[in-house]
Order: structure tokens, then sequence, then C-alpha cells
């Protein structure tokens, strides 16, 4: 029986995989679905790029794997993880065309949890920007409101999701790039910790250890459930996961106990941070108290410049190398013709750096870790903004802006996004949650940070706060059931 798009909205994924054990619908009228959803609301968002209903029913006829999500479509972001025959533009065009060999291990892993490749989604170009407006496709809308960012550098996949589109989308953070588009689309978006997720075999220690793989998700339970199937080092991984004490999913949804939580809306770079974003955290400040939670105003102090000046180094760098590596593969050459202006000028700064000035910039952040460790010492949790402001009109944090310098722009995106990209310094799980609204209706992410290797905690927590103050009934006005 084929679902009404209102019908198949109203699910969350472990809800449309139940619907196909029990046979009311199968995986091939879920893809379908999808797709019809597809049609009906991406010309407004311009969130998934490519498509693939006849590689998807392909798949089903070939049989799925029993996993919790088996049936269930799903979209790729076009940045880091590759499936097989399927192309991955990156957002650049010169990238544009590369298409992978085979799947990489998370997307095996993603495979096995039933999910079906039903399509790609948007990514600025190389993943370096908080927003997703490229010149090679355009900008994502915010189903919330159109003219708006629907956040980077998982902004298409943020949408789709947010849209009804799929119930979970694959996402990766390097500076905040899952939970930025959580809080801009109302979503869930967990940050696992450091190599708890594998990037391999292709991508060793992608960002020099900065960027992750996930999802962003309308549901805890949707990703908790999905970090059980996809955790743990992949063969010959350098880094050695923090195994949980029992199932994610048995953690959503238990007492998270009485917890000693940290707040603040001040951030490090001394930014100036929207009312609206303020008001979140203090509300649940509020509601933290109320679940009888202690709770107290604290924040880990370090030196902005100098993180801002080393964090630019591990980003130029890789850029570079990113340029440099695609150009070679795809036979182009990086240029105005091929490269957004301030990627290109990223490229530039980026060669000039000498494997001292990497790994002095890498030390940093070892130290750095410290000083945060020490701060938690004496408590579980840490709340802040996801981001400084509400989601940004289009052209506000702009890629191709002429005559910027590769650090006047790390300077604009880390000022958009103070409160995320040290704790993928740290390699801390962080999860964004959609508590507030706006008052002119936009979604307002509150950001809650965890000990490392303890996805366990923020997952018991996270659940109680959707419990208290659900968000599953919230749809914006570019949506599949509209």
């Amino acid at each position: 029986m084929m679902l009404s798009l209102s019908e198949y909205a109203k699910y969350d994924g472990l809800g449309l995989a139940e619907l196909v054990a029990r046979k009311e619908v199968s995986a091939a009228e879920l893809v379908a679905t999808a797709v019809q959803a597809i049609e009906k609301v991406n010309p407004q968002l311009n969130a998934v790029l490519q498509v693939l209903s006849d590689q998807a029913q392909a798949e089903i006829r070939g049989g799925l794997p029993h996993g919790p999500f088996s049936g269930v479509p799903f979209l790729i972001k076009e940045l880091v993880l590759h499936a097989k025959g399927v192309r991955l533009d990156m957002g650049s065009r010169l990238a544009q065309g590369y298409v992978a060999s085979e799947d990489s291990e998370l997307m095996a892993r993603f495979r096995r949890a039933g999910f079906v490749l039903t399509g790609t989604t948007q990514t600025p170009e190389l993943g370096y920007n908080p927003t997703t407006e490229t010149v090679l496709f355009g900008p994502v809308h915010n189903p919330w409101k159109a003219g708006h960012s629907a956040g980077g550098s998982s902004g298409g996949s943020g949408a789709s999701v947010a849209a009804g589109i799929v119930p979970v989308a694959h996402a990766n953070d390097g500076g905040g790039s899952i939970r930025i588009p959580a809080s801009c689309n109302g979503l869930v978006g967990l940050k696992p910790s450091r190599d708890l997720v594998p990037t391999g075999p292709d991508y060793s220690d992608p960002l020099c250890g900065l960027a992750c793989e996930f999802v962003v998700s309308r549901s805890v339970r949707d990703s908790a459930t999905l970090l059980d199937i996809v955790a743990g080092a992949d063969a010959g991984a350098p880094g050695i996961p923090v195994p949980p004490a029992r199932p994610y999913r048995e953690e959503a949804g238990a007492a998270p106990g009485k917890l000693r939580i940290a707040w603040t809306t001040t951030p490090a770079s001394g930014e100036k941070v929207d009312p609206e974003c303020e008001r979140a955290v203090h509300d649940t400040v509020r509601l933290l108290e109320e679940l009888g939670h202690t709770v107290y105003e604290g924040r880990p102090e370090y030196d902005w410049e100098e993180f801002l000046e080393n964090i630019h180094v591990i980003w130029t760098a890789y850029n570079a190398m990113a340029v440099e590596d695609l150009a070679a593969e795809r036979g182009r050459s990086p240029s105005p013709d091929t490269l957004e202006a301030v990627t290109l000028a990223c490229w530039e700064d980026g060669k000039k750096y000498t494997a001292v000035d990497l790994l002095k910039s890498l030390d940093h952040g070892g130290r750095l870790s410290r000083i945060v460790g020490r701060f938690f010492e004496d408590l579980d949790v840490f709340v802040t903004p996801t981001i400084a402001t509400p989601p940004a009109p289009h052209g506000e944090v702009n890629q191709n802006r002429a005559g910027m310098t590769a650090m006047e722009w790390t300077r604009q995106v880390f000022s958009y996004v103070p409160f995320t990209p040290l704790f993928n310094t740290t390699g801390q799980p962080a999860i964004s949650l959609p508590l507030h609204w706006s008052a002119d209706g936009l979604p307002v992410g509150v950001q809650f940070v965890g000990h490392f290797g303890d996805e366990a905690g923020l997952l018991r927590l996270a659940a109680q706060l959707e419990e208290a103050k659900p968000w599953a009934d919230k749809r914006p006005p570019v949506h599949v059931a509209a």
C-alpha cells in the first residue's frame, strides 16, 4: 500500500521500518513515496542533487539486510562519504563528475542498517562554509523561510529531513556541520566523539582529526539506534573508539540521573549573540532545573585569537591538499573557473604553510583539549547556543566574495558559529536539539556537550528533553505534507 505524503511524514525512520516489517508497506513503495516527496518540495529547496530511484529499486530487488531501518529511504551528502557508482561533486566545479568506485566503510554500514540509498544532497564547496550556497548548484533554501540559510556544510541533508523527504540523512562535521544545519532546520544533530564512526578506507583522518561522520534526524531514538549500527573502528583505523557499556538505543529513554550542567551564552570570540539564541539557552536552563539537574553559569577560558590562527592553518592546509588531489584526479587546474573565490584564496594560503606550522597548530589543539578537559572535571554536560544567530539570509556568508582573504573568511565563518568548532578540536561528542523557535518562526538549536566517549549520557539527556518539550509535531511551511 502506497503511503500518502502526509502519512509518510508522520513517522521517523524506525517507525517506517516497523511498517515494512509488518508488511503494511513495502520498501519499494517507500522509495517511490520519497521520490514523490523530492519532486514536490525540492524545486523550492534545491537540496537534493541526484535522485537514484532506479538504483534504489534494484537494491531492493536484490534483497535488503534485516537491519533496524530496513526499507527506509536515505540520502547522502556529497562529501567524504561515498557510494559505489554515485557521483560526488563536493559542491565544486573542480570535483564535478567524480564517481566513487566503491562504498566507503560507513556507506556499507548504512546499507547494513537497512537504509535504501535514494539520492544525494548539496554541500558547500569542499565543506568549508556554515551555509550551503554554491556557484555550481545555487543556494539551498531553508524550509522554514525561503531565502534563508539551511546551514552548512550539511545544509542539503538538513533541509531534506526537515521538509519530510526522508527521516534521516547523512551529514558530517568538521566545525559544526552536523549541528549547524540541525539548528537551522529544527533537527537532532549528534556529532560523535572522534574516531567513533569510521571514515575509511579513503579518509584516514579527515581535516587532521577535526571532522567526523554521522547523520541529522528528527528523533533521538533514530540517532541512537543508528549509532549502534555504525559505531566502531574500521579495519586498520588509527583510533580506538570508546565502546558503550550497553546499546545506545537503550540509553535513549533511560533516566539520566541528576546532572551537573554548566551553561553560557557568551562565546570566547566575544561576538554578540542574537537575543533569540540567548533566550533558547535561558529557557533550556529553566527546563533543566525543573527536571532536577544542578545548573550553573560557566565556560572554559581560552584565547580565541590563538584558536582562530591555529584552526586556520589546519583548515587551509587541508583545503590545499584536497584541491591539489582533486585537480590531479579530474585533470583540471585550480582557477576562478573551477573554484569559488574564497576557496581559491584558501588553497593559495594553505600552500604556504610548512609541516612545522601544521604540527604547531595540532599541538595547540592538544593543549586546548587539556584546558577544556579540566573544565569538564566538575560537570557532566555543557550547554550553549548551537550558533550565534537564527538562520541567516542568503548572501551573508558568501564563499564566492571577490577580494576576501583566506583569514578574513576563517574569521567570518567562525564568528557565525563560535560555539561549535571547539569540540571538533577536543573531539568531544556534542548534540544540537530543536528546543526553540524565534518570534518569526525560525528554528534555534541548543548545543549539549559531553565528556569524550559519553554519547550515552548525551542521548539520555536528549531523550529526556525530547519528552519534556516535544518537537515532532513542528513542521516548516515547505513540507511534503503541506
